[in-house]
């Protein structure tokens, strides 16, 4: 099945570049990550942690997954006209200047806000947070689902959603965004590390068809050059309508699960084939995942 139009012999036969590992807030360690993919027949994986590049750096020291081919992956979070967006980055150099330093940024940013999230709750009467959030995190990059965790675990409240409908989902006490750097920042890190820049999961914004466009025009002003057209389960006519956007901007598509854990309205590992309408993929920069008929 050709996935795009000129290049018809280029054929994947699975992938997935967007994943999360216990290195940010998936369950899944990098190498339990690893062998699921290669149980789901995936020949491309990004493993895309918030803010961090541990979950790849520990992925790609392993050599016990012949039939996967890795691809170096992060999800960056910025700001944009009020906004909190994240932008996936693929295929870059990871020991580059602009890598680390954008790595270090966005290690400092979630510990301030870690720390803002923290006075919040002690101003609710929860004591503790951040170092009980600290300790649920357990090494891994430090986000609001740690502090759920500890509220669960420390009996404030019953679960997992309960943290967020009252206490750190969006527009709630904890739902602080005022530390991530701008997005033209993020995707000249990327960029300049010989990256692919891709807007994660555009639709999951809210945004006005002309904020969207808006957002969209600023990505490719900066420097992007790719948009998730395919996110975990998106229903047909959202991917149908994300192709058009991309066509408009002449941008790539990318697509992913977004995987974190299983559960019934999560999306299992790997994305299956699809024909995007003759727009270009992001696979297109790694074609070791080619069938024969592309040799």
């Amino acid at each position: 099945m050709p996935l795009f139009q000129g290049l018809p012999s280029l054929k994947i036969v699975r992938f997935d570049f967007h994943t999360h590992s216990t290195a940010s807030d998936g369950a899944l360690s990098p190498r339990e990550l690893l062998a699921r993919a290669a149980q789901a027949g995936v020949d491309l994986l990004a493993i895309t942690d918030h803010d961090t590049l541990r979950g790849y750096r520990e992925a790609a020291a392993l050599d016990d997954f012949p039939g996967v081919t890795l691809v170096p992956g992060v999800e960056f979070s910025c700001r944009w006209s009020g906004a909190n967006i994240h932008i996936v980055g693929l295929g870059m150099d990871c020991d580059h200047p602009a890598m680390l330093e954008g790595a270090a940024r966005l290690d400092e940013a979630r510990l301030q806000r870690a720390r803002k999230i923290a006075d919040t709750l002690e101003k609710r009467g929860f004591a503790g947070a951040l170092e009980g959030a600290l300790a649920e995190a357990a090494g891994s990059q430090l986000g609001r689902p740690h502090f759920a965790r500890w509220l669960v675990a420390r009996g404030h409240v019953a679960d997992f959603t309960t943290a967020f409908d009252k206490y750190l989902g969006r527009g709630k006490p904890g739902d602080v965004k005022a530390f991530w750097p701008e997005l033209a920042e993020v995707v000249g890190w990327i960029s300049a590390a010989g990256g692919v820049a891709i807007i994660a999961h555009p639709l999951q914004y809210d945004f006005t068809r002309m904020k969207l466009n808006r957002l969209v025009a600023a990505f490719c002003a900066s420097g992007g050059t790719a948009i998730e057209v395919l996110n975990g389960r998106q229903p047909a006519d959202q991917v149908s309508r994300l192709c058009a956007l991309a066509r408009e901007y002449g941008l790539e598509v990318s697509a992913g699960s977004d995987f974190h854990r299983d559960g019934p309205y999560c999306a299992p590992l790997g994305v299956e084939l699809r024909d995007f309408a003759g727009l270009a993929g992001v696979w297109r920069h790694w074609p070791v995942a080619a069938t024969e008929d592309a040799q």
